[in-house]
């Protein structure tokens, strides 16, 4: 009998190992036969003679005895070790089940030490995936795009390209009023001496712009270069910078210029110098078009995408296993940060933030996302939906090109980190959801 043979109880006849209908939870009761244990026992004893140093023996020719008392807490644990993964796999394989979360061994009866060799007992608890059928997945009815794109909208954009191709000329025998831009060099300091100072020099204020603090504009007009001013600005609680939201500054400003802003004229000769890709303004405006129906479309098609999988779930009624939710919440919670340190958020910030209480908040829209997952796979099962070698092929191509490295070295990085498939994965639940909407009603 080699050593994954083992016993356990029946699924079917042990209610403590019956599954729940609203858990995903299993339990089996394990038994390794003793003749398994005596086996295993001598090839480890062996080893550690084989291998150990004692005072007064040469090595490998220590007896058994005294490298049993000696080493004894060591080869228990080598054996269990050994013996309990094996008969668990084989006892999962024997039953049908693939368990998604690490066993947690309970009730181990193990004597080891015992003179002829006993079985080794142990329950084990782990989580499988949930056996579900699939309801009706096909006709879903979601609302299709409407693109609709005015002159309005097309002109907008043109008018933030003009801002941006703006240029700014002195104005002079005039103070500052509103519509002007202060240039300025300023220094700003915590009022309550928390933070790190703000310099900058030659800064241009929208004095009465919507984005310009109020206090800025308000002590600074009816300046001329030359003036000074001392003021405090108070950040709101809203403010997109974390180093100043809510915070007091006090801020010493040297006006140097003021100046105003021109655009340039709406010519053929500013649409050349846009892009070479234009030769006229109608160009521009037909191309901003396009752009924004694209986006339209890409948008409203998402959105109905994200409402096709929430009416999935919705038909869908099933336990999902807390390993799996617990796995997609750290992914969310990762994500978060990785966006939050983008933003600046410090690493001293982030170890300071509730994470309990930041978990439990991700946790409903976490067990959704496993449950989508889940029905998305089974229905790409029923459709034999996967992912081509080319579209693999493709997508490693792509990461190549943005980390600028060789395909090979690409693939083989992701082949080793298990990335492989995750792309693969992932391809083949976007290629069901595609599907999914080309059915729906």
């Amino acid at each position: 009998m080699s050593p994954t043979e083992t016993t356990s109880t029946n699924l079917s006849n042990d209610p403590s190992t019956t599954p729940s209908a609203d858990t995903c939870k299993r339990e089996l009761s394990v038994e390794i036969p003793a003749d398994v244990v005596a086996k295993e026992s001598a090839a480890v004893l062996a080893k550690y003679q084989r291998l150990v140093r004692l005072p007064g023996f040469r090595q490998g020719k220590a007896p058994a005895s005294v490298v049993r008392q000696r080493y004894a807490q060591e080869i228990q644990q080598e054996i269990l070790d050994h013996l309990l993964p094996h008969a668990l796999q084989a006892d999962t394989q024997k039953h049908g089940l693939n368990p998604v979360s690490q066993p947690q061994v309970t009730d181990l009866h193990a004597n080891l030490n015992a003179h002829e060799a006993e079985p080794i007992r142990f329950k084990a608890s782990f989580e499988v995936l949930p056996e579900f059928e699939l309801a009706s997945y096909k006709g879903i009815a979601v609302a299709k795009p409407v693109v609709s794109v005015t002159d309005e909208q097309v002109e907008e954009v043109i008018q933030r390209m003009r801002e941006q191709q703006a240029t700014f000329v002195p104005v002079e025998g005039r103070t500052i009023a509103d519509g002007d831009h202060a240039q300025v060099s300023l220094t700003g300091t915590p009022k309550d001496g928390e933070g790190d100072p703000i310099t900058m020099d030659e800064i241009l204020i929208d004095i009465g712009g919507t984005n310009t603090l109020p206090e800025f504009s308000a002590h600074l007009r009816g300046s001329e270069p030359g003036n000074e001013h001392t003021f405090d600005v108070v950040y709101p609680d809203e403010y997109s910078d974390e180093r100043l939201k809510g915070k007091t500054f006090v801020y010493h400003v040297k006006v140097t210029a003021v100046k105003q802003k021109q655009l340039p004229e709406l010519t053929d000769e500013f649409a050349k110098e846009v892009s070479t890709d234009f030769n006229t303004v109608a160009d521009i405006r037909t191309r901003i078009r396009e752009n924004m129906e694209a986006e339209q479309q890409s948008n409203q098609v998402r959105e109905a995408k994200d409402k096709l999988v929430e009416e999935l779930i919705a038909r869908h009624e099933f336990p999902v296993p807390d390993a799996l939710v617990e796995h997609q919440i750290d992914i969310r919670l990762d994500r978060g940060l990785r966006a939050l340190s983008a933003q600046g958020m410090s690493t001293e910030q982030m170890r300071n933030m509730d994470f309990d209480r930041l978990r439990a908040a991700q946790r409903e829209q976490a067990a959704k996302d496993v449950r989508a997952s889940l029905i998305i796979e089974k229905i790409a099962d029923a459709e034999k939906i996967d992912a081509t070698e080319e579209e693999v092929d493709h997508e490693v191509q792509n990461l190549a090109r943005q980390s600028k490295q060789t395909v090979e070295a690409v693939r083989q990085r992701l082949t080793d980190d298990g990335a492989l498939d995750r792309i693969r994965d992932r391809i083949r639940s976007e290629k069901t959801v595609d599907f999914l909407y080309q059915q729906s009603a």
